[in-house]
């Protein structure tokens, strides 16, 4: 599989934006959007003025690089949410939340998508009782999510969980710190989603 291995930073001074993906980085001065804010490579500092279609994959691709998702899938959630009832542009990012990579984010056992979907993979979450190695599975209201008993004592799992009270959930989730196990009380509304993207702009790209 396509990953991205250049530096987390240069994703988030390309759109100008603050796409949280470094964790706990991202809210010190050593975040690379508040040392350099400008765009990468040799003509970053030049201005210019973006044309509708470039606005409009800009805004699909900050949507992409946010939830670590590639073209082939992401074209297939705007499908899906294209047949949903209700405002596709909400539906596309409603289900993108809905993914096990991002709740095991949200619940706040991961610093950011990418180490939650590191964990995922390597089998150290569970969803209803049962052990689930696919980041992309996508999670209902009231399914239960927790982690395996030898994994919930990984450094990394515990240093996660004392930053939770620090970091906040979001209110569509609910964590229960001392037995690790959370779940989705109901699926979120836009004005739940923090994610600073202009969903109706990739609607306008896919419908062209």
């Amino acid at each position: 599989m396509a990953r991205y291995r250049d530096a987390l930073c240069r994703l988030c001074r390309r759109e100008s934006e603050k796409l949280f993906l470094k964790g706990d980085r991202c809210f010190t001065d050593k975040c690379g959007v508040e040392r350099r804010k400008y765009s990468p490579g040799q003509h970053g500092q030049r201005r210019k003025k973006l044309s509708d279609y470039a606005l409009q994959l800009r805004e699909k691709q900050k949507t992409k690089e946010a939830y670590g998702v590639l073209e082939k899938q992401f074209r297939k959630y705007y499908h899906m949410a294209d047949k949903k009832q209700g405002v596709t542009g909400s539906n596309l990012l409603q289900l993108l939340e809905r993914r096990l990579d991002n709740i095991v984010y949200r619940l706040g056992l991961a610093a950011n998508r990418r180490q939650a979907r590191q964990i995922v993979l390597h089998g150290h979450v569970t969803v209803n009782s049962k052990r689930v190695n696919i980041p992309s599975c996508l999670i209902r209201v009231g399914d239960e999510i927790g982690l395996k008993e030898s994994s919930k004592k990984l450094v990394v799992i515990e240093e996660n969980v004392a930053k939770i009270e620090h970091r906040g959930l979001p209110s569509w989730v609910e964590m229960d710190t001392g037995s690790l196990k959370g779940k989705v009380t109901h699926y979120p509304s836009r004005d739940e989603i923090d994610l600073p993207v202009q969903e109706q702009l990739i609607v306008e790209l896919y419908s062209k």
